[in-house]
């Protein structure tokens, strides 16, 4: 197992070294940069005049180094990160984008997790059900269920939900995680149930999409697995049923699920997306498309660079689980 890691990790260097380019080069690919954005607040703001503007915004270029080449502004990024663990500085915010993101990416992983745990364990549960009782009234039901997690717009969910709290139940806390009472305050029980009131609609609907896939292929995966002549012969053998579907169809109809994994992560991370900007949280869904809008290029490629990271752990982490899961599954078919 330590072999089968240690080439995982090493074969993901240059794979992020790799995307590490590519981002960068596809961040500064459209025109205009955080200098067109100073200008801007200038004349629309400020009341300057547009020569007056322009010469701002160039000196603000000429300062902060947006008028060299863009090899050289990735170098002198990428240099930074392995020397010296600075991202750089961010534009926008005005701050290092290490602050940045180290205000915003906890709450997102622990957001991210938690729907992904929910809507793994009950996803999967659901498909067992389902699968189970195949053509029955349950089966109809989480299947209609699974339809509509799986068709309806995230961001549509969202709009719904905010409404119903804003115009109907006359909510006013909308868009932060806590209320103000409890902004400094230290961890209680009382700022858990809090906390649990003001993001419950972003759980829950993050969690409603991903239970949908889950139960929807546990579901097809298992009746094949079902089918399988392996199954009829523990059958045949006098197992109970329960004991032939958790553990002979259950394991073996887990792997594509298992497999998943590898890219559910930077999918549970941008997947709030939509959600946090209908909701105003302050996540790392609105920060990329943020400093995207106003060509904050440090923030924008270090949070891409986060979510190449996440992609590439997820990946290692579901080989592992699938080696764990069934040990003849080995990097390359050998065996260990």
């Amino acid at each position: 197992m330590l072999r089968f890691l240690t080439l995982r990790v090493l074969g993901a260097i240059p794979l992020l070294i790799l995307l590490s380019v590519v981002t960068f080069a596809i961040i500064q690919a459209p025109p205009g940069d955080y200098g067109d954005y100073i200008r801007a607040m200038a004349v629309n703001q400020g009341g300057a005049t547009f020569e007056q503007a322009d010469i701002q915004a160039q000196r603000y270029r000429e300062a902060n180094g947006l008028n060299d080449p863009m090899v050289v502004q990735y170098f002198r990024w990428i240099t930074g990160i392995v020397t010296r663990f600075d991202f750089g500085h961010s534009l926008y915010y005005n701050k290092p984008v290490g602050n940045v993101v180290a205000e915003r990416l906890p709450a997102t992983i622990a957001l991210a997790l938690t729907c992904h745990i929910l809507a793994s364990v009950l996803g999967i549960g659901l498909g067992i059900i389902a699968a189970t009782r195949q053509y029955s009234w349950v089966d109809t039901t989480l299947g209609i269920i699974s339809f509509l997690g799986m068709t309806i717009p995230r961001f549509l969910l969202a709009i719904v939900i905010l409404y119903f709290l804003v115009f109907r139940l006359n909510v006013s806390e909308v868009g932060m995680f806590f209320s103000a009472r409890y902004g400094g305050a230290p961890w209680s029980w009382d700022k858990f149930v809090n906390l649990l009131q003001h993001i419950w609609p972003v759980i829950f609907i993050a969690t409603f999409g991903g239970l949908a896939y889950n139960m929807r292929v546990m579901r097809a995966n298992l009746l094949d697995v079902l089918n399988s002549q392996y199954v009829e012969t523990a059958r045949a053998k006098g197992l109970p049923e329960s004991a032939v579907i958790m553990k002979h169809a259950v394991p073996n109809a887990l792997h594509p699920l298992v497999a998943y994994q590898g890219v559910v992560l930077p999918y549970m991370l941008t997947g709030e997306i939509e959600v946090a900007i209908v909701f105003g949280l302050a996540t790392v869904g609105p920060a990329i498309v943020g400093s995207m809008g106003v060509g904050d290029v440090f923030v924008t490629a270090t949070f891409m660079l986060v979510l190449a990271v996440t992609l590439i752990i997820g990946n290692i982490i579901s080989d592992m689980l699938l080696v764990a899961l069934d040990p003849r599954v080995r990097l390359g078919g050998g065996s260990e």
